[in-house]
């Protein structure tokens, strides 16, 4: 549909979330000629430090500016364009605490997509991947950024949405990310067990964690265990927030390979004509 280089776009809410979540899916685009670029909304100031090894004097006293620089390793291992949204993180308030003044999640929507606007105008991505209404999980950064990106999404085209943020731009495809659902933990558990292994993941195949939470129906499998090991030097680059000798790590590799060899994602916007189910973002693009 097009002869010039295919630009795929992530909008994320906070620094780690572009390696822990689509970062196996992104190296191997980046590894076809794909040009990528990460949106962040937020800085993840008010990220807790979930790495024993870093919880040390200063680390949260810093933690704005040490996770700046984790994102910039993050992005250079994955080979991607990265930009700042330039919100502030609203922090997980626990039941019943107020979000702290000026967050994110306390934004117009509306008002919130201009800087991605923006952004989408300037880098012209055919395809944007993002997160579901639900944000994944309950985290109201990972809500608003549904919001702001389907708005930006929506907004774009348009030359009356948005003026003096560049020329209009409509991306033709926006997916939600669909990986670690239910049942991706349960293959993984039920892997471990096969071969004999102690599973961490036993509690979270039974845990209320899931309930309430959408099943979102995947539309599109793209195969990528050839990147899972740059996925993971991704993540071990937001040192603040992955342990290297948590769950996470716990499992082979080469198992994750056998049982789940795909990074999945829900097609929820299409402007060109495709095929269900896909192998491919840029399905019903590529020229």
């Amino acid at each position: 549909m097009t002869a010039n280089p295919l630009r795929l776009m992530a909008v994320h809410a906070h620094p780690d979330d572009e390696s822990s979540k689509g970062a196996a899916t992104t190296a191997r685009y980046v590894s076809e000629g794909v040009d990528v670029l990460v949106c962040t909304c937020t800085g993840g100031e008010r990220g807790d430090v979930l790495n024993p090894a870093m919880d040390r004097p200063g680390v949260l006293e810093d933690m704005a500016e040490i996770r700046r620089k984790e994102m910039a390793e993050a992005a250079a291992i994955l080979g991607i364009g990265h930009r700042w949204l330039g919100f502030v993180d609203s922090g997980l308030p626990g039941e019943g605490e107020p979000l702290p003044e000026g967050c994110f999640a306390l934004q117009d929507p509306v008002v919130a997509a201009e800087p991605l606007v923006a952004a989408i105008r300037e880098f012209r991505p055919h395809v944007i991947v993002t997160y579901d209404e639900s944000g994944g999980y309950p985290h109201p950064d990972h809500i608003m950024t549904n919001r702001v990106a389907v708005e930006a999404f929506e907004a774009a085209g348009d030359p009356e949405r948005h003026p003096g943020t560049g020329e209009p731009w409509q991306p033709l495809k926006l997916y939600y990310i669909a990986s670690f659902s239910r049942a991706w933990f349960t293959a993984i558990h039920e892997g471990l067990l096969a071969r004999g292994l102690p599973s961490p993941l036993a509690e979270m195949v039974t845990d209320d964690w899931f309930e309430g939470m959408p099943e979102l129906a995947v539309t599109t499998r793209v195969t990528c265990d050839d990147h899972f090991e740059i996925r993971d030097r991704a993540m071990k680059a937001h040192a603040t927030q992955i342990d290297p000798d948590g769950p996470w790590f716990a499992h082979p590799r080469d198992l994750e390979r056998e049982v789940w060899p795909t990074e999945d994602y829900h097609l929820a916007r299409s402007l060109v004509e495709t095929e269900l189910p896909e192998t491919d973002l840029f399905a019903g693009i590529r020229p």
